[in-house]
């Protein structure tokens, strides 16, 4: 019994990879959250032990690194994309589908600028988007600047976006006539109008308020190089 122990480990071993446990770690976080991702979890989801985790990886911080840098790999960067669109539209291209993987893994709003060490996806995004400023005028500091900018609208819409108390099976305007039932429409007058006005009309959506946004970030960048 012992020897069939013993060699059964590393034929699970063997047939375990980082992509794999990457991968796993990747649909437990979409399924439970951040939290759920523990090296117990993610070896029983591979199944194996947590202690044939280790010969992998070894830490659970690794495999938080991996799923940083796996979340930038599903970013379109424009390089990829093929012929040059100029800064604003490579810049344009790379905050769209930056939101995109965010909201195909919002728990990855927390994780994927805090890591200490970044994997080469992660990095290569970022030397890309700065490169698209540079390469089109700017400076060192606007870049810096234009970065902030960009990146604080993109994280900071879908932080919004994905905490909403509605979705597509409760409208907005519900949740907006609900809100204002109770607190009385007349003490709040802004609040009122912008419900009625904007909110619950037919087909609001706050997702779509993305783009016309982002084009007023990118104006205000384009001032940078000038």
């Amino acid at each position: 019994m012992p020897g069939r122990r013993t060699s059964a480990q590393p034929t699970a071993r063997r047939g375990v990879t980082p992509e794999l446990i990457v991968r796993a770690a990747l649909e437990i976080a979409d399924r439970d959250g951040l939290a759920a991702v523990t090296m117990r979890a993610t070896a029983e989801a591979l199944g194996i032990t947590a202690m044939s985790l280790y010969h992998h990886v070894p830490t659970k911080d690794a495999i938080l690194d991996a799923m940083a840098d796996a979340v930038y790999a599903e970013v379109d960067l424009f390089g990829q994309a093929g012929a040059d669109q100029g800064w604003r539209g490579e810049v344009e291209q790379a905050a769209t589908s930056m939101r995109a993987a965010l909201l195909r893994h919002p728990w990855a709003l927390r994780l994927v600028e805090s890591r200490s060490a970044p994997g080469a996806a992660t990095l290569r995004h970022h030397d890309t988007v700065l490169g698209s400023f540079r390469r089109d005028g700017f400076s060192v500091p606007a870049t810096g600047l234009a970065i902030a900018m960009l990146d604080s609208y993109v994280y900071g819409f879908v932080l919004q976006e994905v905490n909403l108390p509605f979705d597509d099976q409760t409208s907005a305007g519900d949740v907006a006539d609900q809100i204002l039932a109770v607190h009385g429409a007349t003490a709040y007058p802004y609040l009122t109008e912008i419900a009625a006005d904007v909110v619950s009309r037919p087909g609001y959506s706050y997702g779509a308020q993305f783009g016309p946004g982002l084009d007023l970030v990118l104006d205000a960048i384009g001032r940078l190089r000038d």
